[in-house]
């Protein structure tokens, strides 16, 4: 039986797809020493990792080099999380590195990716479970140090964007062995009380062991548990703990939390000032068609001629009272008489009830007109300011060197500005 003989293309592609399809070698961690380390000109890292019996070569493309915190060089321990495939040209295996980060942190870095991936199995970082963040939170939560920089900062952002807020500060560790439990502690203590609309968990930035509080599962489970809405605030913009993914929304630094959990007081009052250019033209349009409407009540004939709308009525009374008299019996006549007198009874009371029902509805168009007058709004003490004949609506507007005038529903004032407070 003649033998098949494979070209070395064939060998390493077949071995390239069972490289690339064993899921084993999808996700590798490894703890290593760099050696021969290598910047490619375009940004691509190449290096080789090895302990004391072997090595292996390795790639870090540049769109993942943009996740280093440390400029790698030889003899530095790391771990990396890669995949294993063959460079098909030259026939060789090598780790294809996606994150790397000192061997220093390297056990914690482990732990955290474990109960990631842990948690994310239960369902935890699910958006469907998420709260909704207050749009105008009444009063804020703060769990953090109570004397670090990012109280601090988050009272300070507060205090100057929406002033309104209340802010109850929950003081907690937030680093060392017994942060874990003190932060669990006060979560539990605001949701017991129920004094906020919202929380902001976290601290400033920090080394992955100063952060390491917010990776802890007790703190994840609380977060997790909690009826109220909490925004996690750890560390740095790059910084991601198990916090992070938790909360119902992450902020990148506790500054940014504050700006996320209350609104702008320019921004509701550029709200506000649209709002009410939307109802002054609401209330103009509805004036104007109430004012056509009575116009229109009041030009019809039943207020200019009422009388008219009872002619046909008493003519055909008179002809049937005529046609009576001339040819039916007097007992007859004697009865339409009386059902003459019925008649014109109801035809009387029906008359008044029309015309009364005409009086009522033109009264009530004539309230509805003055509730939208300008002029009786001007009555309860309003006043529109004027300078150079237009309306100033802010003492920004004002010019103290010119004189202002003051409109009052029954006349206007001629001042002058004093002092602009």
């Amino acid at each position: 039986m003649e033998r098949k003989y494979l070209t070395v293309t064939a060998l390493n592609r077949y071995l390239k797809y069972k490289f690339d399809n064993d899921i084993n070698l999808q996700k590798i961690l490894l703890k290593a020493e760099i050696s021969n380390f290598k910047r490619h000109s375009r940004g691509h890292l190449y290096l080789t990792l090895k302990d004391d019996k072997s090595e292996i070569s390795s790639v870090m493309f540049l769109g993942n080099t943009s996740s280093l915190n440390f400029l790698p060089k030889n003899g530095d321990k790391v771990i990396v999380e890669g995949h294993i495939s063959i460079y098909e040209v030259r026939g060789t295996y090598q780790i294809y590195i996606k994150k790397m980060s000192l061997d220093g942190i390297g056990d914690l870095y482990l732990a955290y990716e474990r109960l990631k991936e842990e948690l994310e199995k239960l369902g935890m970082f699910k958006d469907d479970h998420k709260l909704p963040i207050p749009k105008f939170p009444r009063t804020v939560g703060v769990i953090t140090s109570p004397t670090g920089a990012a109280v601090r900062d988050v009272i300070n952002v507060i205090s100057i964007r929406y002033p309104l807020a209340k802010i109850i500060v929950y003081p907690a560790l937030v680093q060392g062995p017994d942060a874990k439990a003190s932060i669990v502690n006060q979560i539990e203590a605001a949701n017991q009380d129920k004094l906020v609309d919202v929380l902001i968990v976290g601290r400033g930035g920090g080394s992955i062991e100063d952060l390491w509080a917010f990776n802890e599962e007790m703190v994840a489970r609380a977060i997790y548990k909690s009826t109220i809405p909490i925004i996690s605030a750890v560390g740095h913009e790059t910084d991601f703990t198990i916090a992070d993914f938790v909360s119902d929304m992450r902020a990148s630094t506790p500054s940014h939390a504050a700006e996320l959990c209350v609104p702008s007081q320019k921004d509701i009052v550029k709200l506000l000032a649209n709002y009410k250019d939307r109802l002054r033209v609401s209330l103009s349009l509805k004036n104007e068609f109430n004012y056509k409407h009575f116009k229109q009540v009041i030009s019809s004939n039943v207020f200019k001629n009422p009388e008219k709308v009872f002619e046909n009525t008493k003519l055909k009374l008179l002809y049937l009272e005529d046609k009576l008299n001339a040819y039916k019996p007097k007992k007859q006549i004697e009865h339409y008489q009386e059902n003459i007198v019925s008649y014109t009874s109801r035809l009387n009371q029906k008359i008044g009830n029309v015309i009364t029902a005409y009086s009522k509805d033109f009264i009530s168009l004539t309230e509805k007109l003055e509730l939208v007058n300008p002029l009786a709004i001007m009555k309860k003490g309003y006043t529109v300011v004027k300078q150079d004949k237009n309306i100033k609506k802010s003492v920004k507007d004002i010019d103290q060197s010119k004189p202002l005038e003051i409109n009052f529903h029954d006349g206007a004032l001629d001042c002058q500005v004093i002092e602009v407070k």
